[in-house]
């Protein structure tokens, strides 16, 4: 497949990425949307002749140029859609982007990949917990993503430096500037293990509407979302909703009653909207990351009876693979979460398969 072409697509003005996806399923490819004909571009949903002329206009193609000799340039590695390195658990997600843009040597697929996120105002408080957080994770071969932010975002990027814990930084703009400029330091440093990526192309300006956008990604891309430290107002209260939309964990430490910063976390313990960490072994545990203190003799698996095709389906899956996150499933059985979930749970009632923390499953 052309780059050229698939970042021409992200140019066309107008389009989103629920609608570049859509063209690229009636069409095939970003190369072959560009070769279809205005008329057959008409019959695809959502596709106007205002959008029809766009798509068929050079001057996307000449911004992809552009874009093109900045990545040659800056050694960035655009990532599409459909290649096969972008993440996996971000691909699931609806609204995910169709170009991603990376500069660093962490891999996005990490098999455990957690978000941390709070207030940019960080109290001495919410810095410790960030810090011994981070602290905890590092033998547990965990990449953490931030967003470069002020406040805890920094604090679990330089955490993660110290304590040689892979660390992406997800940017709100392009990677030819950073912003806040005072990161720089720290940014050139995750290079070396972990990264920095955006969905943002060069010559974009860090704008506020930015920055939910990157927020998305900041949720989509890991397991659990961990908020240290928030108001009732803010960037980390808006990534926990993500994330709860896409069915992700989230985690909270508990705050003091009428602490600024400790109202958003004790308001997301409060309504159910994330778990309660008291210890910085409670998140290992939930997640299920605990070494079994008994070894498990292996048994021979009987393939058992009336099952439906789908069911067997997701019990061979469990089967040759073992323990599996609920999105993992979703993409090797190339069946929605949602009919995967109502399968899963007749499969639990029967005694068959057993619900772990994080969203995944194993046989019994």
């Amino acid at each position: 497949m052309s780059l050229l072409d698939q970042l021409a697509l992200t140019f066309v003005p107008g389009i989103g990425d629920v609608l570049a996806k859509n063209l690229i399923s009636y069409c095939g490819s970003a190369e072959q949307i560009f070769k279809t004909s205005r008329h057959k571009l008409l019959q695809i949903p959502g596709i106007g002749p205002k959008m029809a002329a766009s798509i068929l206009n050079a001057d996307c193609h000449k911004r992809a140029e552009t874009e093109l000799e900045f990545i040659r340039k800056n050694h960035v590695k655009a990532i599409f859609f459909t290649d096969a390195a972008y993440p996996k658990r971000l691909k699931s997600c609806v609204d995910s982007p169709m170009m991603l843009y990376y500069q660093g040597n962490a891999d996005l697929n990490q098999k455990r990949i957690i978000s941390i996120v709070g207030t940019r105002k960080a109290t001495n408080y919410g810095r410790q917990l960030c810090e011994e957080l981070v602290d905890s994770l590092k033998n547990y071969e965990v990449t953490v993503i931030s967003g470069m932010a002020y406040g805890i975002d920094i604090c679990a990027h330089k955490a993660c430096l110290k304590q040689q814990v892979a660390t992406v930084g997800i940017l709100g703009h392009g990677l030819d500037r950073l912003y806040p400029a005072v990161h720089r330091n720290t940014a050139e440093k995750m290079l070396e293990n972990g990264g920095l990526l955006t969905e943002f192309p060069s010559q974009t300006n860090p704008d506020r509407e930015n920055f939910p956008r990157r927020n998305r990604v900041v949720a989509g891309m890991a397991d659990a979302t961990i908020v240290v430290e928030a108001s009732l107002k803010g960037g980390a209260l808006i990534t926990a909703e993500i994330a709860n939309s896409y069915n992700r964990d989230v985690f909270t430490f508990p705050g003091r009653i009428g602490d600024e910063f400790s109202e958003g976390c004790n308001f997301l313990i409060r309504f159910n909207k994330a778990g309660l960490l008291t210890s910085y072994a409670d998140l290992a545990e939930q997640m299920g990351w605990l070494d079994q203190v008994l070894p498990v003799k292996k048994q021979q698996l009987l393939f058992p009876l009336d099952l439906s095709s789908e069911e067997k389906q997701i019990f061979e899956m469990l089967k040759s693979a073992g323990q599996t996150g609920i999105d993992d499933l979703s993409l090797k059985t190339n069946l929605p979460v949602s009919i995967l979930a109502m399968n899963l749970l007749n499969l639990e009632m029967q005694g068959l398969v057993r619900s772990l923390p994080g969203k995944s499953y194993s046989l019994t």
